[in-house]
């Protein structure tokens, strides 16, 4: 069949079971557009390109599936850069597409040309440029695989407006993609399973480190398998929330620097860590020099290029944990752990103990309040919560427990402001049926607010929580602590939320005090179209516990005036 290479674009979308795109159009992606009526791809107008970038990640991280974004040339492709860079550091499958001006005119400085593949090389997995409608479905086809297959990650398509305009024969059988030279699927050695094995079965004070890879690989269930053969105790990394259920008795919270301190020390005491799809990231270790000083590691993982990064490991299993893990679960057996719980459980103590009944009233409005209140109304639901980067961020790690997989959407690696308003719509249109929340502050928030008209245009039922508290909250806390205080540009003047989001048509709530929250929830819940909530927050709270950069994963800053008196690590 003779096509447009604009048809064959979405035609080889369509063949890879894309349903939808996020994008804005612009001047070299019109001819794309052109064609898009021909196509059964529904298409949400973004209100920036960087929030198409967001929603197909959260689109990937809701479902596993590759997330699809398509911007214009010049400052279309590059307001895309940030959201790039997110999908790439936390190894989200996202593909996007770019026109690009003739190719007659490359490097002559042309109206809105931009070498975006020069500018994404760091930050993609990998990139194509196409000058030829020939070329397109297999690049598409390689586009796909590349970003889906191994360690997931970010991949650009640059499409010069000539190429789309022109024509040529479509055959999609041909174009299979054929990659010698790229070979993820690495197989370790029988010796490599035997040594694993031997240090396993043989530890006394081992930890499971779990982290997004986990997540990735769909090996959840293979991990509780392990755990509960084994009776090893698990840490989460942030991405690696929901990979674990946190009622699960053996769940011992998350680890690192917003960690909860009893988990710290515990992988400090370790002698075994058996690190599960996670890259030993300087928010997880702290000092190296002073990280799991007692433990062998064993590190499973997919991208070789992360075995011995920052941390020597013992043992190194190259390889997807779903083909991993179930040769590791024949021969391991159940450690005889008694001991090791009982100090862990020891080190735990009664302090945090993040429920409803041990956060008090008493006449301020924290943001664990909001958090720990908003988990026991949609606990038992399916819900996805959404959250940008701050204080808001650590609090919801610590606060909500995520009991399935892919049921936190989070920018973990970059850490993103601005990453939970257009990622949550993306989130939605990939699982119509979840419950979504947003969680963000004051500050992410405005970042991305103008894709609030695309929640409307799309009709989507999505909650916001604004958490806030009249500054960069994180921001703050590092001046408070490190800087004697000088809260040097983070007070934050922001409009008023609620009459943003009604100007938008959006039904908006405020909330001031506790005895509000739940009441508010449920409203928001039993609204059938969207809704934002702003809850004015106690404004200098901190998140605690906390390991100061630099300092050892032990060393941690405590509450000084705790919460509640048997919650000093909240």
């Amino acid at each position: 069949m003779r096509m447009t290479g604009a048809q064959i674009l979405w035609r080889s979308l369509e063949l890879e079971g894309v349903k939808h795109v996020f994008g804005y159009p612009g001047g070299t992606i019109l001819p794309a557009y052109d064609a898009l009526t021909q196509s059964t791809i529904h298409h949400v107008l973004v209100r920036h390109e960087q929030g198409a970038t967001h929603m197909a990640d959260g689109y990937a991280r809701a479902t596993g599936q590759v997330g699809v974004a398509v911007a214009t040339s010049g400052p279309g492709a590059t307001n895309m850069v940030t959201g790039i860079a997110t999908a790439m550091m936390d190894s989200s499958p996202i593909v996007c597409i770019t026109g690009q001006v003739g190719s007659k005119m490359l490097g002559s400085d042309a109206f809105q040309e931009i070498d975006i593949t020069g500018v994404t090389l760091p930050i993609t997995k990998h990139n194509y440029i196409v000058t030829r409608p020939e070329d397109i479905a297999k690049t598409i086809h390689e586009a796909f695989y590349v970003a889906r297959s191994g360690r997931p990650g970010p991949v650009l398509v640059d499409i010069t407006r000539d190429a789309q305009q022109a024509s040529c024969e479509f055959e999609w059988d041909a174009s299979v993609p054929k990659l010698p030279g790229f070979r993820p699927d690495i197989q370790p050695e029988p010796a490599t399973y035997e040594e694993a094995l031997k240090m396993i079965n043989g530890s006394r004070r081992p930890v499971i480190l779990a982290g997004h890879g986990i997540l990735i690989s769909e090996a959840s269930q293979l991990l509780r398998e392990f755990v509960e053969r084994t009776h090893i105790p698990v840490a989460m990394t942030l991405l690696g929330i929901g990979s674990f259920p946190a009622s699960h008795p053996l769940n011992l919270g998350m680890m690192g620097m917003h960690g909860e301190a009893w988990v710290n020390k515990a992988i400090q005491e370790a002698d075994l860590l058996l690190a599960l799809g996670m890259r030993f990231d300087d928010r997880v270790t702290g000092e190296l020099a002073k990280y799991a000083p007692k433990a062998k590691k064993i590190h499973i993982e997919i991208d070789p290029a992360e075995i011995n990064k920052r941390v020597k490991v013992d043992v190194a299993l190259i390889g997807d944990l779903r083909e991993v893990l179930p040769k590791l679960l024949p021969k391991v057996t159940r450690t005889d752990s008694s001991e090791w719980l009982e100090r862990i459980w020891e080190l735990k103590g009664d302090s945090a103990v993040r429920d409803i009944q041990s956060l008090p009233d008493e006449g301020h409005l924290y943001a664990a309040h909001v958090i720990n209140d908003l988990w026991h109304e949609t606990q038992g639901s399916d819900t996805i919560v959404v959250s940008d980067v701050g204080q808001h961020q650590m609090w919801e790690a610590q606060y909500y427990k995520h009991e399935r997989p892919r049921s936190l959407v989070t920018s973990g690696g970059l850490g993103t402001m601005g990453f939970a308003l257009p990622a949550a719509i993306g989130a939605k249109t990939a699982r119509p049926d979840a419950e979504v929340w947003v969680v963000a502050g004051d500050g992410g928030f405005q970042m991305t607010m103008p894709e609030l008209a695309t929640i409307m245009q799309e009709n989507l039922k999505i909650n916001i929580a604004i958490i806030n508290n009249g500054f960069l909250g994180m921001v703050r806390q590092w001046q408070q602590f490190f800087y004697e205080s000088n809260y040097q540009s983070t007070p934050m003047l922001s409009p008023d939320f609620v009459k943003v989001a009604e100007a938008y048509g959006i039904r908006a709530m405020e909330v001031t005090t506790r005895s509000q929250v739940v009441p508010t929830v449920k409203a928001a819940r039993s609204h059938d179209g969207p809704v934002l909530i702003n809850f004015r927050v106690e404004q200098e709270d901190a998140v605690y516990p906390m390991v100061a950069a630099g300092a050892a994963l032990h060393d941690m800053i405590r509450r000084p005036s705790p919460l509640v008196e048997t919650a000093e690590d909240v």
